[in-house]
């Protein structure tokens, strides 16, 4: 029944193969159960809760994407999507975790609707793919630089904003040896590479007081109940985050066709160059993301890891299935992942205006390895800039450094968008821009000219 529900003998493949394929995403993509705890509890929200509903709605999502699409590819929080929720929304913003969740309901509501009239494939066609590339890309320098903050690499600085920070102390220390591991492994083509460094920092923290040992290994998962059915969608309508759930819904759409058309070129499940089943794995994002909300997570996309499964032999919607169990199975590992993933604290003396201000900052360099490498990989998008055309490399240019100095996805694309719109105006190539840019643009104007809407 299962060889016949996905197809296994039309794709070539087995069930064993299947199989293995599944870990080998899994290994590639299980850094998230460590990393989203963290940075959704660094916006108020429970730890234990959010690792729960990260295993969980990965799982079903991952699932849904397998039943519906048929495809190899599995689904869950977005690294990029979960920076700008907790640093950008609710901590730089002000706005209640619980509010941001219902602009992350509503994006997903939106994601849903659109699956049968065709407004993602337009708004995706309408983007320069300068633009696109620079967005991921700008988006890989935001989680690098949280990541060397994070490691204790880099830390404020009153004259240069941030600096050198102090590399003879224990939390860089563990956070090198880290990415140490991480790079190494990578460099030699290791699959899991970024989980085998996280485990490999966890143990060198041990020694060194940065990681406290688990008292067990395995219990039953954290509860929900702190953030699961707590979002506030009449709250993200009352205060009016219209903007901030069209980018909600903007980098949802464009990191999950990214990664499908990535992972199925690879796959050949290309057909003709047109994706079969691409409305049904867009809707599985979708109703995933609208999950999410529901449990108390972020966004959620196909990822990108996915492709170590298929270059595994993974070739079908089984692949989900065993990696769908997989995520089931590590929700029972909460004492482990809650040692690894914690923060741990150093008093500090800030040099501020002439006057010395004693301050606590909180590492995670047991995580922080792994955002860096994530950022590695998300900059290549760069190398798809036309950098020799001036009006497609300075919009691209600006979105990409304004996302990491500003702290601000929001920004970054509209700087990109405003910057285009203008040079292909006052350069008489207004048609080369989709009219849906200048749209962007003068919505971008207008948010930076009404002082209340910034």
């Amino acid at each position: 029944m299962i060889m016949e529900l996905f197809k296994l003998k039309e794709h070539g493949a087995s069930l064993r193969g299947e199989a293995l394929a599944a870990v080998t995403t899994f290994a590639t993509m299980a850094y998230i159960i460590f990393v989203q705890p963290v940075v959704l509890g660094a916006a108020g929200m429970d730890a234990g809760a959010v690792f729960t509903s990260t295993c969980l709605i990965t799982a079903f999502s991952t699932l849904l994407m397998a039943l519906l699409a048929n495809y190899p590819v599995a689904v869950a929080p977005a690294m990029g999507h979960n920076f700008f929720f907790a640093f950008v929304v609710v901590l730089t913003m002000k706005i209640p975790w619980q509010v941001a969740l219902g602009a992350i309901f509503i994006s997903g509501l939106i994601f849903v609707a659109t699956s049968s009239v065709g407004l993602r494939e337009h708004l995706v066609a309408a983007v320069p793919e300068s633009l696109k590339s620079a967005i991921a890309a700008g988006i890989g320098l935001l989680i690098t630089l949280i990541g060397l903050e994070w490691a204790g690499i880099v830390r404020l600085d009153p004259s240069t904003f941030v600096t050198l920070g102090n590399l003879e102390s224990r939390p860089a220390i563990v956070a090198f040896a880290g990415l140490l591991v991480m790079m190494v492994l990578m460099a030699r083509g290791v699959k899991g590479a970024i989980l085998i460094g996280i485990i490999a920092a966890a143990l060198i923290g041990i020694p060194l007081g940065v990681v406290t040992r688990p008292e067990a290994i395995i219990s039953l998962p954290p509860s929900l109940a702190p953030t699961a059915f707590k979002l506030d969608i009449i709250g993200a309508i009352k205060q009016g985050l219209f903007a901030i759930i069209f980018i909600f819904f903007f980098l949802d759409l464009f990191d999950t066709v990214g990664s499908l058309i990535g992972i199925a070129k690879q796959a050949g499940l290309m057909k003709d160059g047109k994706l079969p089943r691409v409305g049904r794995a867009l809707l599985a994002d979708a109703v995933g993301t609208v999950g999410s909300a529901v449990v108390g997570n972020t966004t959620m996309v196909s990822y990108i890891e996915s492709a170590s499964g298929v270059a595994a032999g993974g070739r079908t919607g089984l692949v989900g299935v065993f990696v769908a169990v997989l995520f089931i199975v590590a929700m029972f590992f909460s004492p482990l992942v809650r040692a690894i993933s914690g923060g741990y604290a150093v008093p500090e003396t800030v040099l501020i205006d002439g006057q010395q201000i004693a301050r606590t900052f909180v590492y995670y360099p047991v995580t922080s390895p792994a955002l860096i490498v994530v950022g590695s990989l998300m900059i290549r998008a760069v190398r798809d800039v036309d950098w020799d055309d001036f009006t497609e490399a300075l919009p691209a240019f600006l979105t990409l450094v304004l996302m990491p100095l500003t702290f601000s996805i929001t920004d970054g694309m509209a700087f990109g968008f405003i910057s285009y719109a203008l040079l292909k105006l006052a350069t008489g190539r207004a048609r080369e821009a989709h009219w849906l840019i200048y749209l962007f643009a003068a919505l971008f104007v207008i948010r930076y000219a009404v002082p209340g809407l910034r």
